[in-house]
């Protein structure tokens, strides 16, 4: 009978050969469009570790902040002291707290103006396009003007969009789709309040 690691390294030679399998097909280039949704946290982290990523490999990054603007957040003040970093928040808080559609309305057009910008700027290798999920779910900016900037971006630009309830058709315009899924959450289970270096 084989022992644990007989067993264990056949296993790792069969993981192994699918990976180089898949290693040796994986040959195209392309900027990829990235979509962070779901109801969990951490789908704007997620955003911005890639960005901090593109930043220690030299690129140059843009970020627009749909929504969110009225907290301060530490990833927006590591990140704006990068000289290749192009950081807009331009949102007025959340939707329930500002209560005023046409405000909101006006502030995710001025961020999609900047948006676009980015999006047409070859020399910029990742843009992040933060909560726009919430910004078109609400239709304060239109999923075709969006899609039409995606696809008509300089091919090698990386684009990570992030927010609660991405439309079918950006979703289906994507490359990769990441849905982040809440089991358990302190604030809803435990009423323990947003912390510093946790949720901003």
């Amino acid at each position: 009978m084989d022992n644990a690691d007989d067993k264990h390294q056949r296993s790792a030679e069969k993981r192994n050969a699918g990976y180089e399998k898949k290693q040796a097909k994986a040959t195209t280039e392309k900027g990829l469009v990235i979509v962070n949704t779901g109801t969990g946290k951490g789908k704007s982290t997620a955003a911005f570790g890639m960005a901090l990523r593109a930043v220690g490999h030299g690129m140059k990054v843009g970020v627009v902040q749909f929504i969110k603007g009225a907290m301060a957040t530490a990833e927006r003040d590591l990140l704006d002291a990068y000289e290749q970093v192009e950081f807009h928040t331009l949102g007025d808080g959340f939707t329930w707290k500002t209560q005023d559609r046409q405000k909101d309305v006006e502030s995710a057009e001025r961020a999609w103006a900047v948006a676009a910008r980015l999006l047409a700027d070859d020399s910029v290798s990742v843009v992040v396009l933060d909560e726009l999920n919430w910004a078109l779910k609400y239709e304060y900016v239109q999923l075709d003007a969006v899609l039409a900037a995606l696809a008509a971006r300089p091919a090698m630009q990386h684009v990570v969009i992030t927010g609660r309830n991405a439309p079918d058709g950006l979703v289906e315009a994507a490359d990769m789709v990441n849905e982040i899924r809440s089991v358990k959450h302190p604030y809803k289970e435990q009423g323990v309040k947003a912390q510093a270096g946790v949720e901003y």
